[in-house]
């Protein structure tokens, strides 16, 4: 009998290991969302209303043998999830993959895709009534949602805040370089070093024109304005043994196999682990390679057991679909053109079309 393997959580990690299981394991998917969220395209989503039902991908086709759970785990425990439902599963093996919260449009907060899907609607009809937009935040998701805006509505004035004194601290200097040189061009102010004194009296994402002012005295006014940091791992669902690998960040501590620190059949991947890297969709996907290679090895008793070296700081970041630039180890700074290719031009769409056995018109 093929031993149970219950995968908590149906991100980018959590779908990428539950396929490559598929076939040596009786796998179950539990994920509250009714469809996949392609986070990589939420922004461009927030900006274009015709991009938005691109990132949206049902989950019936992505397991052959295996079934997907559409619930919330409650608790986790070795060898056992409980949904938020009562439902008990018993399981052999478990891939904790829940990931983490981040503000909307980057992620959605909504396990129903048509709500998800009028919310980024709606933002976009607030950002196109919007003359000025001031996000918070300069790391990779408030530069990319800039380039978005800026693409789509080329006169509307856009200011990156951040408090950090250099744009991409712990990425190459000739990718900051880059990145500066397309902002100045691109007519996108950026203010470093700085934050401000109070929040708008607006909600982040909700239309209306306020005035503000930074811990230097730089004075602003905008229309609208978006949080664009602040990561929460989700893991509050653990408990008993698990419960002591948490970390007060939320975070879980693996050893180099991904298995949760004093766990022989319990492993976790992504955002939601203490691993030290930048947290990326494609983090997540090698993590989940690694998971399902280490799990395969000791259910056929063939191969070695794998482990994961996080590498050099890469980065892929579109301004839009024509602009941005990405570095990558091996090939060094990428400008527009190759960073286009790459990620910018479609959003990686296609390519998870593919993974979930979706063609361009199924969803």
């Amino acid at each position: 009998m093929a031993p149970a393997v219950v995968v908590v959580g149906g991100g980018y990690g959590g779908v990428t290991v539950a396929k490559a299981l598929d076939g040596v394991a009786s796998v179950v998917l539990v994920e509250a969302k009714n469809a996949f969220v392609h986070s990589v395209g939420a922004l461009r989503a927030a900006v274009r209303p015709d991009f938005t039902p691109k990132i949206f991908f049902t989950y019936d086709k992505l397991l052959t043998r295996g079934r997907v759970v559409h619930d919330r785990a409650a608790e986790v425990t070795p060898g056992s999830v409980v949904l938020a439902s009562g439902e008990r599963l018993a399981a052999d093996y478990i891939v904790l993959a829940t990931g983490s919260r981040y503000p909307f449009p980057a992620k959605s907060p909504w396990d129903d895709s048509a709500q998800a899907a009028e919310a980024y609607r709606d933002t976009a009809k607030y950002l196109d009534s919007a003359n000025r937009v001031l996000l918070l935040g300069a790391g990779p998701v408030g530069l990319e949602f800039a380039g978005e805006i800026r693409a789509q509505w080329p006169d509307k004035w856009v200011t990156l805040v951040d408090p950090a004194p250099v744009l991409l601290a712990g990425y190459a200097s000739e990718l900051q370089a880059e990145i500066r040189r397309q902002l100045d061009e691109l007519k996108i102010e950026l203010l470093l070093g700085t934050s401000l004194a109070e929040n708008p009296e607006t909600a982040s994402g909700t239309a209306g024109a306020f005035a503000v002012t930074t811990d230097t005295g730089h004075e602003l006014a905008a229309d609208i304005w978006f949080r664009c940091y602040g990561v929460l791992p989700s893991s509050d669902y653990l408990a008993g043994e698990l419960a002591t690998a948490r970390l007060g960040s939320g975070q879980v501590e693996v050893d180099e196999t991904l298995r949760v620190r004093g766990q022989e059949a319990v492993f976790a991947l992504g955002d939601i682990t203490a691993v030290a890297e930048p947290k990326r969709a494609g983090a997540a996907m090698r993590h989940a390679d690694v998971i399902a290679e280490n799990i395969k090895a000791v259910v056929t008793g063939e191969g070695e057991q794998r482990t994961y070296q996080p590498g050099p700081a890469a980065l892929l970041l579109p301004l839009g679909p024509e602009w941005g630039a990405s570095y990558l180890p091996g090939a060094g700074l990428m400008g527009p053109e190759q960073t286009a290719q790459h990620k910018g031009a479609d959003l990686m769409i296609g390519r998870f079309q593919q993974i979930f056995g979706l063609n361009g018109g199924d969803r």
